[in-house]
């Protein structure tokens, strides 16, 4: 099937010949009721299945700052955004009252990839700066929406190495970043779309940060009575 031939069975109603007014806003506005109602069903499967996952991931970043690690994130293309978003609220919580942490988005030097993958090949833009960065007792996190991408998954293997905590978010079944072994967690939204996998990463990493900040302070909270976290 062809391209523009898939695009009008999508969006039948852009097509052929011009359209009534009010038949193409019904038609528009059945659009955004379906996109929204897929969207909804897609987060509620997803944190049915995935909340213990995030509450473990949660524990695992906490551990790390409490070790005074640093978390690193990284991504391509539109999961880029994810890695740059999720350090942004670590280092700049909009909470009042909850600490700075150091968290270091791989992707944000493009002097440093384009350099890297110039010449040495794309695979090694964020397993370079890892390794020359990255310590033991760090954490990192990578976005992918298939799960696929190789030069995450050099990196997380890198991690391993360095013993460095690994966590992944993806979408479908996984794809190769949850059956490599490499990783210490595994977030996956069971949907083929990618806008509804970038829709449920969003909103995970957003609890995900209000749950290491509420564990941090509760870890506080155990010390000044002489309790272990």
């Amino acid at each position: 099937m062809s391209t523009q031939t898939e695009l009008q069975a999508l969006y039948p109603f852009l097509h052929g010949k011009p359209q009534d007014a009010r038949r193409l806003d019904a038609a528009l506005l059945s659009s955004i009721a379906e996109k929204a109602r897929d969207s909804r069903e897609a987060n509620a499967r997803f944190f049915e299945t995935q909340a213990d996952t995030l509450l473990a991931i949660a524990r695992t970043i906490a551990l790390t700052y409490r070790r005074n690690g640093r978390l690193f994130a990284m991504g391509n293309g539109g999961s880029s955004c994810d890695a740059a978003h999720v350090t942004v609220e670590f280092v700049h919580p909009v909470t009042a009252g909850r600490p700075a942490l150091a968290a270091i988005n791989l992707v944000a030097d493009v002097a440093q990839m384009t350099a890297v993958g110039n010449d040495v090949g794309f695979e090694h833009v964020f397993l370079r700066q890892l390794g020359a960065l990255g310590r033991a007792g760090d954490a990192l996190v990578g976005f992918s929406t298939s799960g696929n991408s190789a030069n995450l998954l050099a990196t997380f293997a890198k991690a391993r190495e360095m013993d460095i905590a690994t966590v992944g978010f993806c979408g479908g079944s996984g794809g190769r970043m949850a059956a490599a072994g490499v990783l210490d967690h595994c977030v996956v939204v069971p949907t083929s779309s990618i806008h509804r996998t970038q829709e449920c990463h969003v909103t995970a990493y957003h609890i995900v940060w209000d749950l290491v900040h509420t564990l941090l302070a509760d870890d506080r909270g155990s010390a000044a009575m002489g309790v272990s976290p």
